[in-house]
């Protein structure tokens, strides 16, 4: 079967690279990239773009009437720092997005939705190291408590009708192509930015602050093959656990000095961002993605941290 695969909120940090590498593999005829905002990058040229309001059912209705998708990636989200400016919209868009694109896919029998969440899901009470698949989730952002609560919908519209819905819960991703969109994992971009532009650094979170974190190009590839893998190896029908590396703002800091000695690292005082952190993850077991559909990293910090430099100085 051929497939047609649209990409709502194909704009973002994820979207930019996803849609390149999936016209790469299908074509790009057959992906069909949709967002809010008209793309300032070279795939609006290329390959059907849409302008989409995933608040607007009709509208989304109307891009499944016209391509009669085999495939959704659903996008579209408030991150947690920008949601925690505006806790109604974020709900709003994070919840009502993924129930109308659910509805939409069982009314024209798309065979797979792929839809992100996030280490968010996990709050004060959640293990902080290793921390598991199951366990205490208990989030304190309208990011986090979203994602959970769209966690829950995915598994129950897959048990309840038998929808192939997907999922990742994305750690903090690190890229060159694409600016981040307002995220407490963000600083780990800026700092190269800034490291390259200014020789120096403030960080918004602390030096002891230990996240979990992954190189866009393995959360590309990790998706595609959670997407590419048969449906009976997927045992999970909320969202994976996903895990590339983790580090502090000092550590990364360090590795940068590396390669651009004179680096210098500074520290913000009494940035909300700071709050957020502190509820989450310092390590992901990701063993499930492992074991269901052969999950393994390829970026550790030194490889990911020369592509960003090499890349960025370009």
């Amino acid at each position: 079967m051929q497939e047609k695969i649209v990409v709502l909120g194909s704009n973002g940090q994820i979207g930019t690279e996803l849609v390149t590498t999936l016209r790469k593999i299908y074509g790009d005829d057959h992906v069909v990239a949709c967002d809010i905002r008209r793309p300032d990058y070279d795939i609006k040229n290329s390959a059907p773009f849409e302008f989409v309001n995933v608040l607007d059912k009709e509208m989304i209705n109307g891009i499944f009437h016209k391509y009669r998708p085999t495939q959704v990636y659903l996008l579209a989200a408030l991150l947690s720092a920008t949601g925690e400016q505006n806790p109604k919209l974020a709900w709003d868009l994070n919840m009502n997005g993924l129930l109308n694109v659910l509805d939409l896919a069982l009314e024209y029998k798309t065979a797979k939705v792929y839809w992100p969440s996030s280490i968010a899901v996990f709050g004060p009470n959640s293990p902080k190291d290793n921390t598991s698949q199951y366990c205490i989730m208990d989030p304190n952002t309208v990011y986090g408590i979203s994602k959970l609560a769209g966690e829950r919908w995915c598994e129950y519209y897959n048990q309840k009708y038998g929808l192939d819905v997907r999922s990742i819960r994305y750690p903090g991703l690190i890229s060159w192509k694409a600016a981040p969109g307002g995220g407490t994992t963000d600083y780990a971009i800026h700092i190269f930015h800034d490291a390259l532009k200014k020789g120096s650094y403030q960080s918004f979170l602390s030096a002891e602050t230990e996240l979990p974190m992954m190189y866009m190009d393995d959360a590309i590839r990790g998706t595609i093959e959670l997407m590419d893998a048969p449906a009976d190896q997927i045992s999970v029908r909320s969202s994976y656990n996903f895990a590339g590396v983790s580090f502090t703002p000092e550590v990364l800091a360090a590795e940068i000095r590396k390669h651009i000695p004179d680096f210098t690292l500074s520290y913000a005082a009494n940035d909300p961002r700071q709050q957020i952190a502190n509820s989450w993850p310092r390590s992901i077991d990701d063993n499930y993605a492992a074991k269901d559909w052969g999950w393994k990293p390829e970026f550790d910090l030194s490889k990911l941290t020369i592509d960003m430099l090499n890349n960025l100085k370009k």
